[in-house]
């Protein structure tokens, strides 16, 4: 079986992690799919956007504990997994040049909850839940919750969560600010997909400029911050799209972007 998914649609990929017994918990195969499933939609000229989803009534519940359970007598150290795996692709997804989509279809927990928090626009199915499980095993928000959760509903709630490990419905979270929206089980990948195809014919260069800007903006000044969105409006202005943007309003006509760079 293969644990990660790989969908071609016309301007974008589908990654569906697919280890639907376990609640699409992480193995070392299932790492290892990703990164290379990941890797290869940023080498895709033709891709400009990235879904990512779960198999089964789960999005992720992040590690397998069983994956690496420790014999009599040793100890299981797991900043070494942090290091090679989900650093990285908490990194990767931040990164990419185009607009990554989380469609949480069931259970979101531990790093799988903080995985889909690194995207860039997450939705999820009413019946979701996000769950900060670390506390009931005594580890740490580790996959960048520690950085996501305060800032995107406040260090009071982002202590709850992290603290008491409560499960958080998906309605609440679109509440509270974690996710763009909640939406009803049936429609969710239908509108995950709409929202995938309206990015693959979005002005992507630009979009790439907006996402490294709003990353940008949490350790900034306002100085430095002033300062990036003058070079990125510079760079972005000079962009094919930018021209072909204006071109469309002032011709009222549907605009024909490339999503190339300048």
């Amino acid at each position: 079986m293969d644990e990660v998914l790989v969908e071609t649609r016309p301007g974008y990929r589908v990654l569906t992690l697919n280890r639907p017994d376990r609640l699409n918990a992480f193995n070392e195969a299932q790492h290892a799919a990703l990164r290379q499933a990941v890797d290869d939609a940023a080498a895709d000229a033709s891709c400009r956007a990235l879904l990512l989803t779960g198999a089964g009534r789960a999005f992720c519940t992040g590690q397998d504990l069983s994956d690496r359970l420790a014999k009599p007598g040793e100890q299981v150290v797991l900043g070494g997994t942090l290091e090679q795996h989900y650093n990285p692709l908490i990194r990767k997804l931040k990164a990419l040049p185009f607009p990554v989509v989380a469609a949480v279809n069931g259970v979101a927990a531990g790093a799988g909850a903080n995985i889909a928090l690194a995207c860039d626009i997450v939705l999820a199915a009413q019946s979701a839940t996000f769950i900060q499980s670390f506390a009931k095993v005594g580890l740490i928000p580790d996959s960048g919750g520690t950085w996501h959760l305060p800032r995107l509903v406040g260090m009071a709630r982002a202590r709850g969560l992290a603290l008491l490990a409560e499960p958080l419905p998906a309605r609440k979270a679109e509440d509270w600010g974690l996710i763009w929206k909640a939406i009803d089980d049936a429609a969710l990948m239908d509108e995950a997909h709409k929202l995938c195809a309206h990015f693959a014919n979005a002005p992507t260069y630009g979009l790439s400029l907006i996402k490294r800007a709003l990353n940008a903006s949490a350790d900034n000044t306002l100085d430095q911050q002033l300062d990036l969105e003058r070079d990125s409006q510079r760079d972005a202005s000079l962009a094919p799209d930018y021209q072909e943007g204006v071109s469309a309003f002032m011709n009222k006509r549907k605009p024909n972007f490339t999503g190339r760079g300048r």
